[in-house]
């Protein structure tokens, strides 16, 4: 698929406001029955009796329990769920029990405190099968694998040896790619929060400024305005560090005539955003420049193939949007330069299907959805150039917007 070098329209984000918080939370309330609709109906379809999750977006998503990034690590067994026919099981110990109880309010709170094998027929018992059955019939449970360990399986195989565990991978993830309008809003408020935090900063990018100072300010900006936290840590590189497509900033300082690559995003109301810009400390160089260039028309290509889409109300497949922007690199001799997917969805999680890559599953996007587009060139040790948008998508509606909306023509600060 290709289509024209293009950009996208804008679309109309704006800062969360207090109202906006209380809007959005009551908009998951009231989407949770269906999530969990969708879940029972996947669990009949795989004769599976109910579902164990313990990833925290999915907790989230599913049952309103919130945790903090990196928590789960230290909440036990906390924030960890059943759903069987017809109920909500949310685990707590006696640190979240009020919180389980204020955020799951249509949820059985369970305290489980120490090893969970100890509660684990006693809490299968207590459910009834979502395929049809008497409480605590239940043979098959589905468990999340990719985020349980080893040893817990092996615990929980062996509490209830008459149940069998099922690997479910990915199921509750395939129901989130595709966004509900709240869901939407909430991305774009996050990208409305990155891009005034970053057009507050350029007047601080100046020669000498380290990158560690100017990552710290953008953190700053963002957290004082708007954001609950941060998408992830905030990557600023200067000059030959640029060509690091995921590098922590340092103590380097920034060198007139270098570029300078910023990746970051905020975080509202459990959503998040993601963008990189490439900016120029001073007068560019030629080289630089020029790779600049091969980065955006890269991205316009692959906003091209989607716009044409779109238009013919049709849902690419997630390698032909990349190779439109991939094929361009390439073309000017730069292919073994760009060597990631071109871009993710993003949501609860700031890396979510669908992926956008050339080794990625190839399936067609879903919709309503939003992902990343994110084309880069980078040159080891000299220099890098990476430009990234968040797009919404959405062909039944005619909608195709970028959410991030920083200029991302060339930058000249310092």
């Amino acid at each position: 698929m290709s289509g024209p070098a293009i950009d996208l329209p804008l679309g109309r984000t704006a800062p969360p406001t207090p109202d906006d918080l209380v809007r959005w939370t009551a908009a998951d309330s009231a989407a949770r029955p269906t999530r969990l609709a969708h879940v029972r109906e996947r669990l009949v379809a795989e004769g599976v009796d109910a579902y164990f999750g313990v990833r925290r977006e999915n907790t989230r998503y599913l049952t309103g329990f919130v945790l903090g990034e990196g928590e789960e690590k230290v909440a036990g067994f906390s924030g960890q769920f059943l759903v069987s026919a017809d109920e909500t099981v949310v685990l707590a110990d006696s640190r979240y029990r009020v919180q389980a109880r204020d955020e799951c309010p249509g949820a059985r709170v369970e305290n489980v405190y120490g090893a969970i094998a100890s509660r684990w027929p006693e809490l299968l018992a207590s459910l009834r099968p979502v395929g049809g059955g008497d409480r605590g019939n239940l043979r098959r449970v589905a468990v999340e694998a990719g985020f349980v360990s080893h040893a817990m399986w092996t615990r929980l195989a062996a509490a209830a040896p008459d149940v069998e565990l099922v690997p479910a991978d990915g199921w509750i993830e395939a129901l989130r790619q595709v966004k509900e309008p709240a869901e939407l809003e909430r991305v774009g408020s996050a990208c409305a929060v990155a891009d005034a935090a970053l057009t507050r900063l350029l007047p601080q990018i100046r020669p000498g400024v380290t990158e560690h100072e100017l990552a710290l300010a953008l953190e700053w900006e963002m957290r004082t305005n708007g954001a609950e936290a941060l998408a992830f840590d905030v990557a600023c590189l200067a000059g030959p560090r640029a060509a690091l497509p995921h590098g922590s900033p340092g103590d380097r300082p920034v060198s007139a005539g270098a570029v300078l690559l910023f990746d970051f995003g905020a975080q509202v109301c459990g959503y998040r955003s993601d963008m990189t810009r490439t900016l120029f400390v001073g007068e560019p160089s030629a080289r630089d420049l020029a790779i600049y260039g091969l980065v955006y028309d890269a991205q316009g290509a692959a906003f091209g193939a989607l716009a044409a889409a779109v238009a013919a109300g049709e849902h690419p497949l997630n390698r032909a949007i990349d190779a439109a922007a991939r094929d361009h690199i390439t073309a000017a001799g730069h292919g073994d330069h760009f060597g990631h997917g071109l871009g993710h969805g993003i949501g609860l999680a700031t890396h979510e299907i669908p992926s956008l890559g050339r080794l990625a599953p190839e399936a067609a996007l879903p919709s309503p959805t939003v992902f990343s587009v994110e084309p880069g060139i980078y040159l080891d040790d000299e220099t890098g150039v990476r430009i990234e948008d968040l797009v919404a998508f959405d062909p039944a509606a005619d909608r195709l917007e970028r959410l991030t909306a920083f200029p991302r023509e060339v930058t000249v600060v310092g």
